[in-house]
């Protein structure tokens, strides 16, 4: 039996740690993949193209987008970054797995272009806990705590577009959350080439 890979979307509002999650999971396994987002920006020094980031200029980017060649795509701070979906598919056809890692507007995109993805939402136990969190790791300002905090409960209404919702109170809990929902889906017929 084989089995074509399986896209896994880890989503959540900002700060709500599923770049730790991502961290957690990955730190013990080498089953799946992680996309590998394209982006205008420069390279940081430690930075390698085609490992940390597909490393483009803005005229490239733009003839991708304009072609459909990102699964989502979005501007931060003047600089663009999307999902190849090349890089992701070809991965699918080779039966590795994938997982991206994305902010709920990127989700929605992908979810749009392949909705046969896994989508996993990743909550704060409350958005007074995401807060408290916020204001804990002392890495943002108090405008930007605020922008995060509407954003986030804004963000809390498509928690029933997902496949799964992780409640994240205990980091080793939500970790072993997620291997059980990858677990599981790995099993599903579905997913299975039965023949």
């Amino acid at each position: 039996m084989s089995r074509r890979g399986i896209l896994f979307v880890l989503s959540g509002p900002s700060g709500v740690g599923k770049g730790t999650i991502r961290e957690n999971l990955l730190a013990d396994r080498n089953d799946i993949q992680v996309s590998i987002s394209a982006t205008t920006r420069t390279p940081r020094i430690d930075e390698l193209d085609g490992v940390d980031y597909f490393f483009m200029d803005k005229a490239s980017f733009l003839l991708k987008q304009s072609r459909g060649e990102f699964l989502e795509s979005a501007t931060v701070y003047s600089n663009m970054y999307g999902t190849p979906r090349d890089f992701v598919e070809s991965n699918l056809l080779k039966g590795r797995d994938v997982l991206l890692e994305i902010d709920i507007q990127g989700a929605m995109q992908v979810k749009e272009k392949m909705p046969e993805g896994v989508f996993i939402f990743i909550s704060p136990p409350t958005v007074d806990d995401l807060l408290s969190r916020l204001c804990k790791r002392g890495k943002d300002s108090v405008e930007s705590i605020e922008e995060r905090m509407a954003s986030c409960r804004q963000e809390m209404s498509y928690m029933s577009d997902y496949d799964y919702v992780v409640i994240n109170d205990d980091l080793d809990e939500a970790v072993k959350k997620v291997e059980a929902i990858i677990i599981a889906e790995r099993c599903k017929t579905r997913n299975i080439n039965l023949e």
